[in-house]
């Protein structure tokens, strides 16, 4: 039985990025790069452990190969060269209202979104009012989710994530969005994850928050990891260079 929720080794990811296409004819006579395209390497040869019950915070500017990083753990994306592995139900929250159908309504998206988690029809039953009520959609709960606002995708996303059992919970930045009340009532509910010895692994660029929830920061910079460690000396040092 491993002690680890993810083990990546020697991992790489590349993105194959297209030149523009020539619009015209003159453009195809004299275009040199017409149905050419380069390989863009954002990972190089990560290696990594992640714990049980660690919190782990992904730190670095954008562009850096975080978020690609952690849609990788995720499995929305798959390694070039290297392998990933995960240990344990995996809940993740990545870009907005993913996974959401616009015509469905709040409560029709729960049944379908945690299904895709596992759950069984009567285990989501169950867990609804606990859904509807930590999400704070009330009345908007039987309206169809094209006409939520961005915070409104976001409590629903969280609230489903949070309620499917999992070992590991994976974030990127959607907790940016939202008011500040919701935000520190979900802040409270990681803390209590967090204690409860779940696995979460973050993308932030929240360095306060990063000093407070976790117990590790991962910086990563130019698709390398620079450094890996205490949270306060990680961002020390992250804010040092970025002056």
């Amino acid at each position: 039985m491993s002690e680890n929720s993810i083990e990546i080794r020697n991992m790489s990811k590349s993105f194959k990025i297209m030149y523009d296409k020539p619009l015209t004819l003159k453009d195809r006579l004299i275009s040199w790069k017409r149905n050419k395209y380069e390989m863009r390497t954002v990972l190089h040869d990560i290696t990594l452990d992640i714990k049980k019950g660690e919190t782990v915070a992904l730190i670095g500017v954008n562009g850096s190969g975080k978020s690609t990083l952690l849609k990788i753990m995720t499995k929305i994306l798959y390694p070039n060269k290297g392998t990933v592995k995960t240990y344990g139900k995996l809940s993740s929250l990545l870009e907005l209202g993913a996974g959401f159908h616009p015509d469905f309504t709040g409560r029709e998206n729960i049944y379908f979104n945690a299904a895709i988690f596992g759950l069984s029809r009567q285990e989501i039953d169950k867990r609804m009012d606990e859904i509807i009520e930590f999400s704070e959609l009330g009345a908007f709960i039987d309206n169809p989710v094209r006409v939520y606002s961005s915070g409104m995708y976001m409590r629903l996303a969280f609230s489903i994530a949070i309620n499917v059992d999992a070992e590991i919970l994976l974030i990127d930045e959607i907790l940016a969005v939202g008011d500040q009340h919701f935000q520190e009532k979900c802040f409270k509910k990681l803390e209590e994850l967090k204690n409860s010895n779940k696995t979460i692994v973050i993308v932030t660029h929240n360095l306060q928050q990063v000093n407070e929830l976790c117990s590790r920061a991962i910086w990563v910079q130019n698709g390398v990891i620079k450094l890996d460690g205490n949270p306060k000396e990680v961002v020390k040092a992250y804010l040092e260079e970025c002056r």
